[in-house]
Parts: structure tokens; C-alpha cells; sequence
């Protein structure tokens, strides 16, 4: 069972060194919202989480085109109801799951987390989502299992970049079971407490606070359990410049730019480039990777 932190913080509380995860469990079918947990985590600044619209306006979504614009101008027409999850693979319980089916009755809670893109820009995201590992959990993980694989929609007819072929798609991705596993990785389906607009990944998506913003997948259709090493969409696509890991790292340049700082998307206090932490601001998973070479899982 994964390990739940407790407190009464808000929003407004948050102090460094302690970066907010305001957790607000809301436990399905259950009368009342109870106020969780936050998770100390190293920082530099105060987590000010983006406006809504800063978050829904500026994001890569290939599939609709290669201007941050473009997910925002041509998502919309992305079909998300009904919306069916595949599961297959080392698992007990494999089927094709409507969503409601999957994640029913887990609970859904807010997670502040910092994004990083491998861009070298940045956000605050207030995620409401469930723990990855409950889902997991649900649908039967076996002793073989040692990582999870993801895919993403295809729809194109409404989905331009699809047709420039500039990736393979679908978009493909995936994460050691451990990592899968983590309490910090979340199968997001809100932001700000609104249901995911189709260009941020709805129905639901992956987050994975931890590393660059690529490997958390968007608008899931697929979930596999898996024994040998999943393929990974940038990975395959170059392999010299992003990496099956892809763990936030400031020591670790992009093979064009450099990873060291970032660039904080919007205005308010932490406007402009500030220093890019290990692991995101996340040191909690440093021990996925002990004995690792960080040199080798950029």
C-alpha cells in the first residue's frame, strides 16, 4: 500500500525549504473531502502554481503540430467520451477497461508538482489524479512484470501532426515498474480541479514529476506490464539526444542547450530562468538509481 503524508496545508502555506503537495483526498462516493498531506521535498523557490490558462495554452502535443499553439487550436476535436483503456501483459486482471472502470472508487488527489520540460522551460501544475500504483494495484500486477509500457490515442482525422509523420505514432512511452510504482507518479485526469482539456492529455494522462515532460504521456489508451524494456517515442526517435530514463538532471546538457536552468512559463514572484534541481526538486527518488551512472539515464 502506498504511504500517505498528512497535514493540513493549503495553497497559501507554502514556506521554503518545504514545497506544498497539497494532497486533497477525495474518496469516491464518500460525503466529505478530507484534507491531505504534504511531502517535504528540497526547493529553491515557493511553489506558485501556473494559471489555468498558461497551462492549457503552452504545451507540446504532436499529434495536433509542432507550435506550442497548435494542441490548444486543434484539440478540441479530439473525441474523449466514451474513452476505453486497454491493459494487458503480465497482469491478473487484463481486459479493455472503460475508464470509469479502471479508476472508480480510487483516490483522487491534488498534487502541486513542478514540470519540466526538456526544453529547458517550466511550470507549476496543480494535478488532480491517482496514484499510478492504485491503479496497478487493481488491475493485478505479476512477479515477471519489471516494467509498465503506455500508448497514446490516434485519431487522424483530427490529429495534423499525425499526418506530417514527423514521429512514429502512436506515441509510445514507459517506466521501470519502480518507478511506476513510486507515490510520486500520478495518472492525472484534472488540473486547477477541472477535467483535463483534451491538449493537456485528457481523458488522462501520466505525470512523472521527477523526470523531463516527454515521458509523461498523454490522453493513455494503453497500459501493459511488461517484462523486457518498452519501447520510448523520442528515445527511438533519437537516441543520442533523449533516453529511455530522461530523469531531470542540471549536470547533464542537452546534446544542443544546456539543462542547467529553466525558463518559468507565466508572470507572478518566480518569473524567468532559474537553477534546474536534481530529480526536479524530487531527491525522494534518488534511490530508484543508486549504483546508476547519471551520466547514462539522461
Amino acid at each position: 500500500m502506498a504511504h500517505r503524508w498528512k497535514n493540513d496545508l493549503t495553497r497559501n502555506d507554502a514556506t521554503p525549504p518545504w514545497a506544498i503537495l497539497n494532497r486533497r483526498q477525495i474518496l469516491a462516493g464518500g460525503a466529505g473531502a478530507a484534507a491531505l498531506a504534504a511531502t517535504p521535498l528540497a526547493a529553491q523557490e515557493e511553489l506558485v502554481p501556473n494559471a489555468l490558462d498558461d497551462i492549457r495554452s503552452y504545451c507540446n502535443f504532436y499529434e495536433f503540430g509542432y507550435d506550442k499553439a497548435d494542441p490548444a487550436r486543434y484539440a478540441g476535436s479530439m473525441v474523449t467520451t466514451p474513452w476505453t483503456i486497454t491493459v494487458d501483459g503480465l497482469v491478473d486482471n487484463p481486459g479493455d477497461y472503460a475508464l470509469d472502470d479502471l479508476i472508480g472508487g480510487l483516490t483522487v488527489e491534488e498534487r502541486i508538482y513542478r514540470f519540466r520540460c526538456v526544453e529547458a522551460w517550466s511550470m507549476v501544475i496543480p494535478w488532480n489524479g491517482i496514484e499510478l500504483a492504485d491503479i496497478l494495484n487493481r488491475v493485478g500486477v505479476q512477479p515477471a512484470a519489471r516494467y509498465v509500457a503506455f500508448e497514446t490515442v490516434v485519431q487522424p482525422e483530427v490529429m495534423p501532426g499525425v499526418q506530417r509523420r514527423v514521429l512514429d505514432f502512436p506515441y509510445v512511452e514507459g517506466l521501470r515498474l519502480d518507478e511506476a510504482m513510486h507515490p510520486l507518479t500520478i495518472m492525472a485526469t484534472g488540473i486547477w480541479g477541472e477535467p483535463l482539456a483534451n491538449q493537456n492529455g485528457a481523458p488522462i494522462r501520466l505525470v512523472v514529476p521527477w523526470k523531463y515532460g516527454f515521458k509523461s504521456i498523454k490522453s493513455v489508451v494503453r497500459i501493459s506490464l511488461v517484462e523486457e524494456q518498452p519501447p520510448a517515442t523520442w528515445n527511438l526517435t533519437n537516441p543520442g539526444e533523449y533516453g529511455f530514463y530522461s530523469n531531470v538532471n542540471p549536470t547533464v546538457n542537452h546534446p544542443r542547450w544546456s539543462q542547467a536552468s529553466e525558463r518559468r512559463i507565466g508572470g507572478g514572484l518566480f518569473a524567468g530562468r532559474i537553477d534546474t534541481l536534481m530529480f526536479n526538486g524530487y531527491p525522494e527518488v534518488a534511490g530508484l538509481y543508486e549504483g546508476m551512472d547519471l551520466r547514462e539515464y539522461f
